[in-house]
């Protein structure tokens, strides 16, 4: 189990760093969605943003995961 990261002296959960990771990439990708017009289809914004920004964590979980990994 991964416990907390020490940040300069402040104990940081590894969660609100994958979630400021996430962030970025998922403004990114909504940026590229609404210029390629795929929001026309969507029914419920604001909940496909959240949906979307949590594959993006489970992605960056994943990746940070096997990085991790010896």
């Amino acid at each position: 189990m991964i416990g907390e990261i020490d940040l300069y002296g402040v104990f940081v959960p590894p969660l609100l760093l994958w979630v400021g990771a996430a962030l970025p990439l998922t403004a990114g990708l909504r940026r590229l969605l609404r210029w390629f017009g795929f929001y026309r289809l969507v029914w419920h914004r604001p909940l496909f943003d959240l949906a979307l920004l949590v594959i993006v964590l489970g992605g960056v979980v994943a990746l940070t995961a096997r990085w991790m990994t010896p």
